[in-house]
C-alpha cells in the first residue's frame, strides 16, 4: 500500500493531548489583520467628476438672462428643486387674463396656486364631474377622452408641459368637466381655485374689470430660447442709426444655500488608551466615518429635494424612453439636448440595461479611459456608476446626463474650504469634549452644495425600464 493511501490517523477523544494546541498557540502569537473594512464605499464618481466652488458666505447666487416666453399659449414655470411655481407674467397666456399686466395682482394669483404632484394613472378629472379651478400643467402627460357619438370613448389630444384646462371654472360655478383627464406620466400640476381667484378679484376691482372686457396681450421679442432679444443690426454701412439695447436679468435670482451632514464620532477613552496597537483606534473610527458621510454627500446631491439633481433638472430637459428599456436612439434623445455633454449617471443595473439594449440592436458602447481607468460611454461621453440613483418598485429608474463647469456654464459643486479643524476639503473634525462617562465626543461635518447653471446642462431620461425579460 503507497503513503499516500494510509488513513489518516485520529487522536480518539480520550486520549491525552501530546503537544500545545493550535488554539491555546494563538495566545501567545501576533495575528495579522485588516483595517477596519467597510462595503457601504462607492466609487463615488459624482463627488469626482463634479468641479468644485467656492460659495464665499455659504450661498451661491446663479444669474441669468431674463428667460420665458410670452405670446405662445404656454404657461411657463420655475423650479425651485421639488417646488413649483407659476411665473406670474406667464399667466398671462390665459386667455382669461391676456393683456392684464399688472404684476401685484398677477403675482397674488401665482401664489394661490397649490402644487400636486400625480402618479401615472391616476384620473384627474372625469367627465361631467364639477370643475372648481383651473389646472396648470408644469411636467407630465396628460390624456382627454371624451365620449363619441355612438358612447364610445375617445382620444381628444394629449395635454404636456405648459397647457392647462378648467380655465372657464375661474368665473363660472356651475361649469363641469366635458372630457375625462387621465396621467399617462407621473408629474406635477398646479391648481388655481375659483374661491382663490375670487379673493385676488375683491382685493383688485380692475382685475373684475379685465375680466368683464379682457382683451388682446402685446407680444414681446424674445430670441428662439425665450430670453429677452438683445438688438442689434448687422451688414449695415455708412452712418447707420445703430438699436440701442441693454441684456435683462432676471430679477429674482435664485440662491443655493450649503446644505450640511454632521455626526458626532464617540470613542472611549479607555479604547484610545489601551487598544491603540498596532492600529490607531481613533483614526479608523474618523476614517470610516468620513466615509460614510462622503456616501451621505453624494446620496443627497443626488435627491434632496431643493438642490439634488434629480429634482433640478428642467421639465424641458427631462425626456421618456421610446419603448421602456434604453436604447441608442434613447440615449442619443438625451444627448442632443445639450453642447458639451460630459458624463452620464446610471444606476449600475441600468448601466447593465443600457448594455442590453445596445446589443439587441447590434452594437457594443464604448470605452473611454477615465483617470486610468477604462469605463464605458456612449459616443465618446463616459457612462458611470452611481447607486444611489434610485429604483422604483416598477424596477425603472433615471439616467442622468450633464455638462459641468463654470466656464461651460454647467453643473457645479458648491463647498467652502478653510473650515476651522479642517480634516479634508469641505469637512471638519471638531473636538467636542469628554464627558462624564470618559467619553471622547468629535463633531464631523462637511457643508456641500450643487448649482445648474443654465438650464440645458442637466437632462434626465425617466422611467426607463431595468428588468431583463425572459430568456
Amino acid at each position: 500500500m503507497s503513503v499516500d493511501s494510509v488513513p489518516e490517523a485520529r487522536t480518539p477523544p480520550d486520549a491525552p493531548r501530546q503537544s500545545l494546541s493550535t488554539a491555546a498557540a494563538r495566545n501567545l502569537a501576533t495575528t495579522t489583520k485588516s483595517a477596519p473594512q467597510m462595503q457601504e464605499i462607492t466609487s463615488r464618481w459624482l463627488l469626482r467628476m463634479l468641479p468644485w466652488v467656492e460659495a464665499a458666505g455659504g450661498t451661491y447666487r446663479v444669474n441669468r438672462r431674463l428667460r420665458h416666453t410670452l405670446g405662445d399659449g404656454r404657461v411657463e414655470f420655475v423650479q425651485e428643486g421639488a417646488t413649483v411655481r407659476v411665473i406670474p407674467r406667464e399667466l398671462g397666456e390665459l386667455a382669461l387674463l391676456r393683456g392684464f399686466d399688472d404684476t401685484d395682482v398677477l403675482t397674488a394669483l401665482a401664489d394661490r396656486c397649490a402644487q400636486r404632484d400625480f402618479a401615472a394613472g391616476e384620473v384627474l378629472a372625469e367627465r361631467g364631474s364639477p370643475a372648481d379651478g383651473i389646472q396648470l400643467i408644469a411636467h407630465g402627460r396628460i390624456s382627454r377622452t371624451s365620449e363619441g357619438r355612438y358612447g364610445e370613448e375617445v382620444a381628444v389630444e394629449v395635454l404636456a408641459d405648459g397647457d392647462h384646462f378648467g380655465e372657464k371654472a375661474l368665473t363660472d360655478s356651475d361649469v363641469r368637466h366635458d372630457s375625462t383627464f387621465t396621467a399617462e406620466t407621473a408629474g406635477t400640476l398646479l391648481t388655481l381655485s375659483r374661491a382663490d381667484f375670487a379673493a385676488v378679484q375683491d382685493s383688485a376691482p380692475h382685475l373684475r374689470t379685465h375680466v368683464d372686457t379682457f382683451g388682446s396681450r402685446a407680444r414681446r421679442r424674445q430670441n428662439k430660447h425665450g430670453e429677452a432679444e438683445i438688438a442689434m443690426s448687422a451688414g449695415h454701412v455708412g452712418e447707420a442709426d445703430l438699436p440701442g439695447t441693454f441684456v435683462d436679468y432676471e430679477l429674482e435670482p435664485r440662491e443655493y444655500e450649503l446644505s450640511v451632514a454632521q455626526t458626532i464620532l464617540r470613542i472611549h477613552t479607555r479604547v484610545g488608551d489601551l487598544y491603540n496597537g498596532p492600529m490607531n483606534q481613533s483614526e479608523e473610527q474618523l476614517r470610516l466615518t468620513v466615509e460614510a458621510l462622503r456616501e451621505r454627500q453624494e446620496h443627497e446631491l443626488i435627491n434632496n429635494r431643493e438642490f439634488g439633481l434629480l429634482h433640478n433638472a428642467d421639465f424641458k430637459q427631462r425626456v421618456q424612453p421610446r419603448s421602456g428599456p434604453p436604447t441608442p436612439d434613447d440615449m442619443d434623445n438625451l444627448l442632443c439636448r445639450r453642447r458639451g455633454t460630459k458624463l452620464f449617471l446610471a444606476h449600475p443595473r441600468t448601466i447593465a440595461a443600457i448594455g442590453r439594449g445596445l446589443n439587441a440592436c447590434g452594437l457594443h458602447p464604448d470605452h473611454v479611459d477615465l483617470g486610468g481607468q477604462s469605463v464605458p460611454a456612449w459616443r465618446g461621453v463616459p457612462i458611470l456608476p452611481c447607486g444611489k440613483i434610485p429604483i422604483s418598485k416598477e424596477q425603472t429608474s433615471s439616467i442622468i446626463a450633464m455638462r459641468t463647469g463654470e466656464k461651460n456654464q454647467g453643473v457645479i459643486g458648491l463647498r467652502q474650504t478653510g473650515l476651522p479643524d479642517e480634516y479634508e476639503e469641505g469637512l471638519s473634525v471638531r473636538f467636542m469634549g469628554i464627558n462624564e462617562q470618559a467619553i471622547i465626543s468629535y463633531l464631523v461635518s462637511t457643508y456641500f452644495s450643487a448649482a445648474v447653471l443654465l438650464p440645458d446642462a442637466l437632462g434626465v431620461l425617466e422611467n426607463v425600464q431595468i428588468a431583463a425579460g425572459p430568456r
